[in-house]
C-alpha cells in the first residue's frame, strides 16, 4: 500500500507501473541469467515482479476497470516469462553448457506461452479453459526460488529437477485445457447443428 499510495500521489498510471515492470524482469532475466549470475538475476527480477501486485491495486484503489488495461497487463505478463526462460536458455547455451536442458527450458516457454494462449483463444469464443497443473504463478515462483537456492546451496540439480517438473505440469495443461475445451465445443457445435436442421414434415 506504501507504493501504491506513492504512485497515485505522483500521478502514475497502473499501465506505466506493468511497463516497468515488465521492463525490469527482461533486464533482470536476460543480463544477468546468460553471464551465469543467477540469484542476482533472480533477486533482481522479483523486485520487479511485485509490480504485478501494485499495478492491479492501484487500478482497484482508482475504481478503474480498463479493458485495455487487463489485455496491456497480460500482453506484457508474456514477454516477462518469455524472458525468464528465454534467459535460462541462454544460460544452459553458455555457462550452464547443457543442451539437454537448453532444450527443456525452451519446452516449458513454449509450453507457458500455449497455456495462457488456449485460455485466451477459448475464452474469446465464449468457452472456458480454465484448470490444470501449471498456472503463470506457479511457473514463476517455482523456477525463480529454486534457480536461487540453486545457486546459493551450488545445487543446480534444484533447477533441474524444477524444470522437469514444469515440462511435464506445463504440457499436461495444454492437453487438460485442449480436452475441456473439446468437450465443450462438441456439445455447442451439436446445440448448432440441432437448431439449424430443419423440422421434419
Amino acid at each position: 500500500m506504501p507504493f501504491v499510495k506513492l504512485f497515485i500521489r505522483l500521478g502514475i498510471s497502473p499501465d506505466a507501473v506493468t511497463f516497468v515492470g515488465t521492463v525490469g524482469v527482461c533486464v533482470g532475466a536476460l543480463a544477468f541469467f546468460p553471464r551465469g549470475e543467477l540469484l542476482s538475476g533472480v533477486l533482481f527480477i522479483t523486485a520487479f515482479v511485485f509490480s504485478d501486485l501494485i499495478d492491479g491495486k492501484m487500478a482497484r484503489t482508482l475504481g478503474r476497470k480498463s479493458r485495455f488495461g487487463a489485455f496491456w497487463d497480460s500482453t506484457l505478463d508474456r514477454i516477462g516469462d518469455g524472458a525468464i526462460f528465454g534467459g535460462l536458455a541462454l544460460y544452459f547455451a553458455g555457462p550452464g553448457d547443457s543442451y539437454l536442458y537448453l532444450c527443456v527450458t525452451l519446452w516449458c516457454l513454449v509450453m507457458g506461452s500455449v497455456t495462457s494462449y488456449a485460455r485466451a483463444r477459448a475464452e474469446s469464443l465464449g468457452m472456458d479453459a480454465k484448470g490444470g497443473l501449471a498456472e503463470r504463478a506457479d511457473r514463476l515462483v517455482s523456477i525463480l526460488v529454486m534457480t536461487g537456492l540453486a545457486d546459493i546451496f551450488d545445487l543446480p540439480i534444484l533447477m533441474f529437477v524444477t524444470l522437469w517438473a514444469l515440462a511435464a505440469a506445463s504440457a499436461y495443461t495444454v492437453v487438460f485445457r485442449v480436452r475441456k475445451v473439446y468437450r465443450q465445443a462438441a456439445v455447442l457445435d451439436a446445440a448448432a447443428d440441432a437448431e439449424e436442421k430443419p423440422p421434419a414434415a
